[in-house]
């Protein structure tokens, strides 16, 4: 089996591009994409996947029929060490591939110095107004726009999920509460449990024993409470309506996420001298901390931000404007806020660019070779 395919950077992520139109009729995609990208496996050497979960995704576009989209895309996060395909949330720095993957390939036609593709998440129902900078009406010939946490330069995307609250639960605040009371490892927690972009479970750093004004010493903490969090994360799963036992809760969502205000120490001179930042943060991914920010999870911490009583409505005190700067492994994030007819528009601004065009080869048949490390694929 042959694959057409591309091998393209979103922000801080990189996954596999597939048509819809070129995975074959019939195949099961929960089959298919593990044994691609070499998984179960640790390194994935027998695959495309890059071993990390930044590195493990695909997305898979096609062409709708209904007016007023460009494109739908699905996300799939695919498992490493195990042959199973996530498919309960979005990507949003893989996002940012989609509109310059339609220009790219023609199905836009750019139109001034911005030009506008309307996109489709199919796993969630999410739309993202992607904005693709085409000074002249034209991709640049040398993509020159930075970001945080990437050392090259790529085109600018500017993704702007409109109406974001409770696309996978329904509900902004899952549970009907701002905060609510998680006990796990011993120790009860206060958490917030919100729904925007993807579904989060905020933690607040204090309680793990972070230290806000020690932000460079939080991943060494946090590597040694990823049992707890994950029993907190496994918890919220359930309370949110994800899954009907923290057993069954999938590995992907929801997201946790550990915040903390900068130091009040530092919030005269180093950490707003330096960065500007209104909050702290630290995702977890697939089980380990990230070595960025999950987008759609940042499109869930700016709502939180604004709504009253959240664990980072209380850090914040409710008085951000327009823009929430989050502080990340990688730098700063800043997400804006707008509205327009009548709609809620939660934003960022990443890069994006083509790493390669291939074919991908597939050797042996599904079900013969494959079939034993396939047997635990789901979706």
């Amino acid at each position: 089996m042959k694959i057409e395919a591309e091998w393209m950077r979103g922000g801080t992520s990189k996954c596999w591009v597939f048509e819809a139109g070129h995975l074959g009729e019939g195949t099961s995609l929960d089959s298919l994409l593990p044994r691609v990208f070499g998984s179960p496996d640790s390194r994935q050497i027998d695959g495309v996947g890059g071993a990390t979960s930044t590195t493990s995704k695909a997305m898979i576009l096609h062409r709708p029929d209904d007016e007023g989209i460009d494109v739908d895309f699905t996300f799939a996060q695919v498992g490493i060490e195990e042959a199973a395909v996530d498919w309960g949330s979005n990507c949003g720095n893989c996002s940012a591939v989609v509109g310059l993957y339609a220009i790219e390939k023609g199905w836009v036609v750019p139109a001034g110095d911005v030009t506008r593709i309307v996109t489709r998440n199919t796993n969630t129902g999410q739309v993202i107004i992607q904005r693709v900078a085409t000074p002249a009406g034209a991709l640049p010939i040398v993509p020159d726009a930075q970001m945080p946490g990437v050392p090259f330069p790529g085109y600018r995307v500017g993704l702007g999920f409109q109406d974001p609250a409770g696309k996978t639960t329904g509900a902004l605040l899952p549970t009907g509460s701002a905060t609510d009371t998680i006990t796990a490892g011993g120790t009860r927690w206060t958490v917030s449990m919100v729904d925007a972009g993807a579904p989060v479970v905020i933690v607040r750093a204090e309680d793990l024993g972070l230290d806000p004004a020690r932000y460079e010493n939080w991943q060494a903490g946090v590597e040694l409470q990823l049992d707890t969090l994950d029993q907190i994360r496994r918890q919220a799963a359930v309370r949110m309506g994800l899954a009907p036992t923290t057993a069954q809760a999938a590995r992907a969502i929801p997201k946790l996420a550990i915040a903390a205000a900068p130091a009040a120490a530092r919030v005269a001179d180093q950490a707003q001298a330096v960065d500007g930042s209104d909050i702290n943060v630290m995702m977890l991914s697939m089980g380990r901390p990230h070595p960025a920010l999950a987008i759609t999870g940042s499109i869930a911490l700016t709502l939180a931000a604004r709504t009253p009583g959240t664990v980072l409505h209380h850090m914040t005190g409710g008085t951000q404007g327009a823009a929430l700067k989050l502080r990340t492994p990688a730098g700063v994030l800043e997400t804006w806020t707008e509205e327009k007819d009548g709609a809620v528009i939660v934003g960022v601004d990443r890069t994006a660019r083509t790493i390669a065009t291939t074919v991908i080869h597939l050797p042996e048949a599904l079900g013969n070779a494959a079939e034993e490390a396939l047997a635990g694929a789901t979706r």
